[in-house]
């Protein structure tokens, strides 16, 4: 693959396909192309077989995804299997049948199952029950990575699927209904910090996530478009994870919010961890650089620069 070669980022605008497209230009390559919701709907077979006929990318990067947090899933089941279906196997198979030479799929930590051994291992995957909280977007997935799987066994095709663990960084999605764990504290303390009001969190504070910056998958990311991988799936995190307590003090330090943390454990906790093994894929030769405070404080700063997008939403 040469810096010219066609790349196509599917969620371009997202948080993932913003910092893949970033990286890709650092990188010198001059041919990215994009299209908005409105240009084409995924979900469309139709429009996704068209345009990947007509424009013939070398590459497809898929980073389009309907996404949210643990309430965002319990109430919408039903599109967050759908739409996620729609959105990938459209894709998939239309740069099947267009000879695409290379295909990235990107997905979540959350396919694994809730009670697999830490840390998480590629092999653990459909070896017992999703953590049911967010297993509509995690099935979608799992068939996702099955399909690339089955096009590379099948085809010898070089599709490939990359499972992050939790993500953060600029572009991330701040608004409260929908947003994950850490740029909703990130919001909370934040709002609250001009009076030191209380701040209300879900959950018993005892569950421990692993965070990856978003900067650090899109060089996970070039690494797949620059090197065939030799297997089909890899985990794409840090190696280290905090409770979530842990990292509520931490946010809360950066923002300097000084008011006190109210624990409701009456909502869900979720997976009581989440630690995934990516010694794979670091065994290739990929690395994270951001430590959690260094990409913690420069997150705070993109989002303190950014706040006119998320005023129109009140805690």
């Amino acid at each position: 693959m040469g810096k010219d070669s066609k790349i196509y980022i599917a969620g371009h605008r997202g948080m993932v396909g913003s910092a893949v497209w970033r990286a890709l230009e650092a990188k010198g390559y001059t041919s990215i192309v994009g299209k908005t919701s409105k240009e084409l709907d995924l979900r469309n077979q139709q429009a996704v077989i068209d345009f990947i006929d007509n424009y013939r990318p070398d590459i497809i990067i898929d980073a389009a995804a309907r996404v949210g947090g643990i309430l965002a899933n319990n109430e919408n089941p039903y599109p967050f299997l759908m739409e996620n279906l729609q959105i990938q196997n459209n894709l998939i198979d239309a740069a099947h049948n267009a000879d695409v030479s290379k295909f990235i799929f990107l997905g979540s930590s959350c396919i694994y199952p809730k009670f697999a051994p830490q840390p998480l291992k590629e092999e653990y995957l459909l070896t017992d029950s999703l953590e049911p909280t967010n297993e509509w977007y995690a099935i979608a997935k799992i068939a996702g990575v099955k399909a690339c799987e089955a096009i590379r066994k099948q085809y010898g095709k070089d599709f490939v699927s990359l499972m992050p663990t939790n993500l953060y960084g600029p572009n991330d999605n701040f608004d409260l209904k929908s947003s994950h764990v850490l740029p909703a504290m990130m919001r909370k303390f934040h709002e609250a910090k001009p009076t030191d009001a209380s701040v209300e969190l879900w959950g018993s504070g005892t569950p421990m996530r692993e965070f990856l910056h978003v900067d650090d998958l899109a060089q996970a990311v070039i690494f797949a478009v620059e090197n065939k991988l030799p297997e089909h799936l890899y985990n794409v995190g840090t190696g280290t994870d905090v409770t979530i307590k842990e990292l509520a003090e931490t946010i809360k330090d950066i923002v300097g919010h000084n008011g006190v943390i109210n624990w409701d454990s009456s909502k869900p906790d979720g997976t009581p961890r989440k630690l995934m093994d990516s010694s794979k894929l670091q065994s290739l030769g990929w690395l994270p650089k951001y430590s959690l405070d260094k990409g913690i404080r420069d997150t705070y700063a993109w989002f303190k620069a950014n706040q006119s997008a998320y005023k129109s939403v009140k805690i």
